[in-house]
């Protein structure tokens, strides 16, 4: 709901028993904790708008367009709209992804 606080910060210990959720989804927008336990992958897809995918705790690959980034707690990466891209955890690990639903 408008107006109300979301908890977004690490899970610490409650890594390993939570699932990835949807945490908000507005007209253009929708953000999501996702959680990936150490080698679960995210197959390949693309997302109809631009994301960023921030690592809240673990460590996570993203491929994208031929190339491989390692994410650590605190960093972030924006891929363009339609972009494919697939995400892998190296270890269990957390992450926000915020998504673009409309493109302009």
């Amino acid at each position: 709901m408008p107006g109300q606080a979301v908890d977004v910060g690490p899970l610490g210990a409650r890594l390993r028993d939570s699932q990835t959720t949807a945490l908000l989804k507005a007209g253009q927008l929708e953000i999501m904790r996702v959680v990936l336990g150490a080698g679960k992958e995210m197959r390949e897809h693309r997302a109809p708008g631009e994301i960023t995918l921030q690592c809240m705790e673990g460590l996570i690959e993203v491929r994208t367009g031929g190339s491989t980034l390692s994410l650590r707690p605190g960093q972030l990466v924006l891929l363009p709209a339609k972009a494919p891209h697939s995400v892998r955890a190296l270890e269990d690990s957390s992450a926000l992804l915020t998504m673009c639903l409309r493109t302009v």
